[in-house]
């Protein structure tokens, strides 16, 4: 794991502004190199395994927190997962019709009536989904429309894919606990207008301390402890006995006749998991 590949909150001080940054290079590398992505898309999937990382440091539980983009453009699925505790992992698919420009409007890569969803899977209570329009031009504006329809928190996001990194930053307004609510507005608005001069070259490229001082050396915030993180697939050889078991006598035993044997390729690692005539047989004999 690299000295990128890691989440760092912070606050400031005397105010209910919170933060998050984060720089991704080896948790990226395996989800980027699962397929021959285009490089427009591989920006695209970059992002969004920045925004989820980021998206997680506000949760106040365990669990999983998923963003889901589909739509009728030459990406037609992008779906990017994070944990609470660093893991991640993410996938698009995508058709030859992918745009060649460097930086694309993202209705033209997901479609015009493209849809986002953000689930969040709590360990333990229920699940939670919103649901929103992609109306903006970035992933991060679409988000900022998430949390403000969802959570009804100002939220702002800035977020930088290439070179096979990725890296985002999100800034969150809470709910007033000081007394001072002008005081409070005109801290976000300055917060904001610094953070507007980052450009995503530094933000990919710089340290996240350097990034942090040159944005807010005025007003410097309070920093935690860094969240490390790292690629996680959850496919195991048990999870791909069940889904094939989950198709039912019948087609297993066609399966067994016609091919003899199967083989099933993760989405997420392209870790292939094979089944022999013998592992067939087995599945087929545990069914009721």
């Amino acid at each position: 794991m690299s000295q990128h590949d890691q989440r760092q909150r912070f606050l400031f001080p005397d105010s209910d502004i919170r933060g998050e940054i984060v720089q991704l290079e080896a948790s990226v590398a395996p989800v980027l190199g699962a397929r021959d992505y285009p490089l427009v898309v591989q920006g695209l999937l970059a992002e969004s395994l920045a925004a989820v990382t980021l998206m997680t440091g506000t949760l106040k539980f365990e669990g999983r927190l998923s963003l889901q983009a589909q739509g009728n453009g030459a990406v037609s699925l992008l779906l990017a997962e994070a944990t609470h505790d660093g893991g991640i992992r993410g996938l698009a698919r995508f058709s030859d019709d992918v745009p060649l420009t460097e930086q694309p409007h993202l209705h033209d890569l997901i479609g015009q009536q493209g849809l986002m969803a953000i689930t969040i899977r709590p360990e333990r209570g229920s699940q939670y989904q919103g649901v929103v329009p992609l109306e903006g031009s970035t992933l991060a504006a679409c988000l900022e429309d998430y949390f403000r329809q969802s959570e009804q928190l100002p939220t702002r996001l800035w977020l930088a894919g290439g070179n096979g990194r990725a890296a985002g930053l999100l800034l969150q307004r809470l709910p007033d606990r000081i007394a001072d609510h002008e005081y409070n507005a005109a801290i976000w608005q300055h917060v904001l207008a610094l953070a507007d001069t980052l450009s995503m070259e530094e933000l990919l490229d710089l340290p996240e301390e350097t990034v942090l001082h040159r944005l807010f050396h005025e007003t410097p915030p309070e920093v935690t402890a860094p969240q490390p993180v790292r690629f996680q697939c959850t496919c195991s050889r048990e999870k791909v006995s069940r889904t094939l078991q989950s198709l039912g006598r019948r087609e297993l035993q066609a399966i067994l006749e016609e091919q003899g044997s199967i083989t099933v390729s993760c989405d997420f690692c392209s870790k292939d998991e094979h089944f022999d005539r013998v592992d067939l047989d087995q599945l087929i004999h545990q069914l009721p």
